[in-house]
């Protein structure tokens, strides 16, 4: 199941008049990853919500990777979970074995991150799918939105990408175990640790790169931010196998669809491959984050947060919003 196209939805969303709202900190009109409202001055709620189809066999990694792909837009905050509601999407007639491993990979995640999962709304679906809404808080004035890049920045990203390429090799039944070992620990990974030391150091911005892809992210960064994001391909980490699988043709709509959303904003050079393009425009699941930070962070961050890489850095706006070499 793919994300709407991002140039749809947010055609539809500028159409919704503004909400009023004065605690409101971060809403729908912006591209982040989680919505943020006040409470009280030292508090506020982080909140999210996602679910998708199967992205793995073992119906307890499924419901692992969901948990933990939730959990992922609120780290990207900088928030810290606390709760979370069940999504459920399943056929009356299904396995009800399978659904129970499902939910309780999903709450071993949560539990495990300190989360409760409270309950949840379940709908007689022929298409599985399966996530969470999640509940979180956060300092008002320490928010992490995908606003902050800064002339000057380097860009950090946490995780390898290509968990689209790798899902579809998997439906299709091309994958190997190579490939599919090293996508489903990157999906359980989680965006913790990588929250909590980006905070520590004080990064500028920060996105978690889900489906509109590495670029499509970059690109709702670079554009809130009114910068320009340079990414050297060569430095971003790959999982095994994706520049293959991708020639082999294993995409989704959402290379299109994201290419599509950022247009004519992008600049990338002749000498990236068309499979690198494709991986950089690969939608992910429970991607690693972006971060933008200052230089002399960088290092005690990688020194902190393993697989960690610099891919790029920011610089004032000349035109573009991202230059890919």
């Amino acid at each position: 199941m793919a994300k709407l196209a991002p140039g749809d939805l947010a055609q539809v969303l500028s159409k919704l008049p503004k909400q009023p709202g004065e605690n409101v900190i971060v809403g729908f009109e912006s591209s982040d990853d989680a919505g943020v409202l006040r409470l009280s001055e030292d508090t506020a709620l982080v909140q999210t919500v996602d679910f998708f189809t199967p992205v793995a066999d073992d119906p307890e990694i499924y419901g692992r990777v969901a948990a933990i792909n939730s959990l992922n837009d609120i780290y990207a905050m900088g928030g810290t979970p606390l709760s979370a509601l069940s999504v459920v999407c399943y056929p009356q007639e299904g396995d009800w074995d399978v659904l129970g491993k499902i939910l309780l990979g999903g709450q071993s995640a949560m539990n495990e991150a300190g989360v409760v999962v409270l309950g949840g709304h379940s709908v007689d679906d022929q298409e599985m799918k399966f996530g969470y809404a999640v509940t979180g808080i956060i300092h008002p004035e320490r928010v992490v939105t995908n606003a902050g890049a800064r002339s000057g920045d380097v860009l950090v990203l946490t995780k390898p990408i290509g968990t689209g390429a790798i899902n579809t090799a998997v439906k299709r039944g091309v994958v190997g175990e190579r490939a599919l070992a090293a996508c489903i620990e990157a999906m359980t990974t989680s965006a913790a640790a990588a929250s909590k030391k980006m905070v520590e150091i004080g990064a500028n911005a920060c996105t978690d790169i889900t489906g509109f892809g590495l670029l499509g992210h970059a690109f709702e960064m670079a554009k809130s931010s009114n910068a320009t994001l340079k990414i050297v391909s060569r430095d971003v980490p790959l999982l095994p196998e994706t520049l293959e699988l991708i020639a082999q043709g294993m995409l989704t709509r959402g290379d299109k669809n994201n290419r599509v959303y950022v247009g004519d904003t992008i600049s990338i050079s002749e000498s990236v491959s068309g499979e690198m393009q494709s991986a950089l425009f690969d939608p992910q699941t429970a991607g690693g984050l972006l971060i933008s930070m200052p230089e002399a962070s960088a290092g005690e961050f990688l020194d902190a947060i393993v697989g960690s890489a610099i891919i790029g850095s920011v610089s004032e706006h000349d035109g573009k919003l991202i230059r890919v070499e």
